[in-house]
């Protein structure tokens, strides 16, 4: 996400402290201490706002944001597929995304509007409405997955887009707000904490955080600059890997999350 109005910024800089100091606590956190593997470095579109990353059927899925220069972008790493591009109009802000077996949904940021797509030609099909923010999107095979930038993850139909619950993520007890980009993998629920090198691992039947990933240092300071943050998680389908990146980030990492010390 972009910085937030003035009236929303100390909120949102209490949450972020109230984040830092919880996934500081390694050694009192019960959740499980995770740092990154990389296993290789991969090119990535600086240009790329990144908002959502995922894999399915061997084709890269990526959403970029900001108004005027949103889009969804497929890359092939396995198949005949052929990459294709997809804008989304001013003032419409593209936000995650997630691929099911016959469409794929967009969303936007403070729009309130899911884009329903043909997973091949990136084609819109429809608007769907919902209220509320957009920050991240994933499918855990049954449902959708939603964050809204709080500490609350919203269940959806895959078909209709229609509401079907809350959670609300509790690391040690606290709540950890900030949730953007989500990855559904193996059962549980990746969310990027926006604003930090962090990625927690969250069970989505009881919300809690079991697992905290310190991606801090992965990429180098000379390429850094302010706002390209850590923001995409995409798993690789048969495999215990990731591919990670930030918004603009000049790379594309594949990673595993292994234990660090004294996890």
């Amino acid at each position: 996400m972009p910085a937030l109005a003035i009236s929303g910024a100390i909120a949102g800089l209490a949450a972020m402290v109230l984040v830092a100091a919880m996934l500081a606590g390694c050694t009192a956190s019960t959740a499980q201490q995770l740092h990154v593997q990389v296993l290789a470095v991969l090119p990535h579109d600086t240009t790329m706002y990144t908002e959502g990353l995922e894999i399915h059927d061997g084709v890269l899925y990526e959403s970029s944001g900001l108004a005027g220069q949103s889009r969804v972008r497929t890359a092939v790493l396995a198949g005949t597929a052929l990459p294709r591009e997809a804008t989304l109009p001013a003032p419409l802000f593209g936000e995650g995304l997630t691929v099911t077996d016959d469409r794929l949904w967009q969303l936007t940021w403070t729009s309130g509007i899911a884009i329903e797509r043909d997973p091949v030609t990136l084609v819109q099909r429809r608007r769907v409405p919902y209220h509320g923010q957009g920050w991240g999107l994933c499918n855990d095979g049954h449902r959708l997955v939603m964050s809204d930038g709080s500490d609350q993850l919203a269940f959806r139909d895959p078909v209709t887009f229609a509401p079907s619950g809350r959670l609300a993520v509790r690391l040690d007890g606290e709540p950890v707000s900030q949730l953007n980009e989500l990855e559904c993998a193996g059962g549980v629920v990746w969310a990027n904490v926006f604003e930090t090198d962090r990625i927690v691992r969250i069970n989505p039947s009881t919300g809690a955080v079991t697992g905290v990933v310190d991606a801090t240092g992965l990429l180098p300071t000379q390429q850094q600059s302010s706002g390209d943050v850590l923001n995409g998680i995409a798993a690789i389908p048969g495999t215990d890997e990731f591919l990670i990146t930030g918004k603009r980030w000049p790379s594309l990492f594949r990673v595993r999350f292994v234990p660090g010390p004294g996890g």
